[in-house]
C-alpha cells in the first residue's frame, strides 16, 4: 500500500510541476533578465511578478509530493510515473495558457512521453523504497551530473547558437534537479535512521546547491526560450537523470531479458530524437495575457 501511495503522490507531483512551470514561464517572460552576477536582485525581480510567485508556490507543493513519493517508492519508479506529466503539459499549455502547440512540438513531446513510458514499462517494479547506496558511486554520479549541468549552463560561451540556449538551460536545470532528487532520496534513508540529525549530511548541501543553480538556470531558460520546448527539456533531463540515479546509485533493478534491454535502449533514443525536434519556434496566441 505504501508503494501505491507513492505512485499517487508522483502523479500529483507531475500535474503540479507542469502547471507551476507554465505559471513561471508567464512570470519570467515579464520579469527583468536574470543576471547571474546579481542572484539576489534577480530572484527578487522574479518573485515580484505574481505569476512567477504563484508558479513557485505550486512548484513547492509539487516538491512536497515528490519527497513523499521518493520516501514511499523506488526512485526509478517515481520518476517513471512523473514522466507522464508531459501529457499534462501540452494540454495545459494549449487549453489554459493560450499557446499554440505546433506539429513539431506535438511530435517532440509525444516522442519524449513515449520514450519515458517505455522506460516505465521496462523498469522492474520489485523492491521497496530502499535508499541504501555506495558512497563512491554516489559521489561519482553526483559529481558527473553537476559537471554536465554546469557545462550546459555555460554553453553560450562555447559557441552554441543563441536560439538553442533556452532549451539547453532547461536541460541543465533538469539535470541539476536530478542531482537534487538523488541527494534527497539518500536523505530519506538518513532521516529514517537518525531522525532530524540525518539532515546534517553533505547530501543536504548538494541538494540545496543544485536546486539554487537549477532555479536560476530554469528561470533564464524560460526567459530565453518558448514554454513547451524548455519545459519538455527540463522534465526529460530531470526524469532520465533521476531514473539513471535510481539504477546506478541505489541499485533499482533493470530488465533481465534481452527484449527489455532493447526496449529500454530504444526509449533513450526516442528521448534524444525528441530533443532535436522541440527547440523549434513556438508562438503564443495571447501575447497580452502571457505578459500580464
Amino acid at each position: 500500500m505504501t508503494v501505491q501511495l507513492g505512485i499517487f503522490c508522483a502523479l500529483a507531483c507531475a500535474l503540479a510541476t507542469n502547471l507551476g512551470f507554465l505559471y513561471k514561464h508567464r512570470g519570467a517572460s515579464a520579469a527583468p533578465t536574470v543576471d547571474w552576477k546579481h542572484p539576489g536582485r534577480s530572484a527578487a525581480d522574479l518573485f515580484r511578478n505574481k505569476y512567477f510567485a504563484l508558479g513557485m508556490l505550486v512548484a513547492t507543493g509539487a516538491w512536497g509530493f515528490h519527497v513523499l513519493a521518493m520516501a514511499m517508492a523506488p526512485l526509478s519508479m517515481v520518476q517513471a510515473v512523473i514522466s507522464g506529466g508531459l501529457v499534462f503539459l501540452t494540454v495545459l499549455a494549449e487549453r489554459f495558457f493560450g499557446f499554440t502547440v505546433g506539429r513539431r512540438q506535438w511530435v517532440g513531446v509525444g516522442l519524449t512521453a513515449l520514450g519515458l513510458a517505455l522506460l516505465a514499462v521496462t523498469l522492474p517494479h520489485s523492491g521497496g523504497a530502499h535508499s541504501s547506496y555506495s558512497l563512491a558511486g554516489m559521489i561519482a554520479f553526483e559529481s558527473g551530473l553537476l559537471a554536465v549541468g554546469m557545462l550546459l549552463v555555460l554553453s553560450h560561451h562555447l559557441g552554441v547558437e543563441h536560439h538553442h540556449h533556452g532549451v539547453l538551460l532547461g536541460a541543465a536545470s533538469g539535470i541539476l534537479f536530478g542531482v537534487s532528487d538523488v541527494a534527497i532520496k539518500a536523505l530519506t534513508g538518513s532521516v529514517g535512521g537518525a531522525g532530524v540529525l540525518g539532515l546534517l549530511s553533505p547530501w543536504m548541501l548538494t541538494a540545496v546547491l543544485a536546486s539554487v543553480i537549477a532555479f536560476f538556470a530554469s528561470a533564464r531558460g524560460l526567459q530565453k526560450g518558448e514554454a513547451v520546448p524548455v519545459i519538455t527539456a527540463t522534465s526529460a533531463a530531470a526524469n532520465i537523470s533521476a531514473i539513471t540515479g535510481g539504477i546506478v546509485v541505489f541499485g533499482d533493478p533493470m530488465p533481465h531479458d534481452p527484449l527489455g534491454l532493447v526496449i529500454q535502449s530504444l526509449a533513450f533514443v526516442l528521448v534524444i530524437a525528441a530533443a532535436a525536434l522541440t527547440p523549434a519556434p513556438l508562438r503564443a496566441t495571447g501575447t497580452a495575457g502571457a505578459t500580464a
